[in-house]
């Protein structure tokens, strides 16, 4: 099946050159975008230098808008699966094979890559972990459907998710949102387990106090989107 792995990058120029490397070794059967979202270092240098295949957002849009524009680029190119994957060199392309195969086979319409599985590799920070787990109670509690790793961005989804996510996708931090979103609207969602690694260069936009802010701005932007999803539901 055709397949588009979607890298949102921002200030990734210290990892994109080899997160492309390792892709192009582990899984030549996939085309790649890299969404570069108005980076301020040599991002966009050494992706025109090494020529890559990207696109530049006209305005700095975030990881949503990021992931968004690579979703439309999937739906408006034909693309049968598309799958979500950093630009710093967390996620291993060698689990992308496992990761689409409940999608390729029609047994899920997204599959998170999840860490918490088989509890291998990189394991996040106690904190982080700790606000990981409330949300994914509260994704639980609204939808029935149990989540463990809510905050993975290595996700692969299918045509129909395609075009969903084309024309809707949360801002700002849109993993647990897009969770809730496809399990809302009737679309089904599973993990896969894999290994993630610590960032291999750059900084995280989840850091000290950020951390706490997030969590709560994800708890209230959960409760904000069932409520839309069931006043749409009731109207319909």
């Amino acid at each position: 099946m055709k397949t588009l792995v979607i890298i949102p990058c921002y200030n990734e120029q210290d990892t994109i050159e080899k997160v492309i490397s390792n892709l192009a070794e582990k899984a030549p059967w996939a085309d790649y975008l890299v969404v570069n979202d108005c980076s301020t270092d040599n991002t966009e240098k050494i992706l025109r230098e090494k020529k890559m295949n990207y696109i530049n957002n006209p305005v700095n849009l975030g990881i949503g808008g990021g992931v968004q524009a690579g979703y439309l680029y999937a739906k408006q190119n034909g693309y049968d699966i598309a799958v979500q994957m950093d630009g710093d060199g967390q996620h291993d392309p060698r689990y992308l094979a496992s990761l689409i195969e409940p999608v390729k086979n029609g047994e899920a319409d997204m599959s998170v890559g999840s860490r918490f599985i088989k509890k291998e590799g990189f394991q996040s920070s106690r904190m982080r972990r700790l606000g990981i787990n409330i949300i994914s109670f509260l994704i639980k509690l609204f939808t029935g459907k149990k989540v463990y790793d809510v905050t993975s961005g290595y996700r692969a989804c299918n045509r129909r998710l395609i075009e969903f996510f084309a024309d809707n996708y949360a801002d700002d931090y849109p993993e647990p949102e897009a969770i809730i979103s496809c399990v809302l609207n009737g679309y089904e969602v599973c993990e896969v387990p894999v290994v993630m690694a610590e960032r291999m260069g750059g900084v995280s936009s989840i850091r000290s106090l950020k951390s706490a802010y997030y969590m709560i701005k994800v708890c209230l932007a959960l409760v904000v989107r069932r409520i839309q999803i069931t006043k749409r539901k009731a109207v319909k």
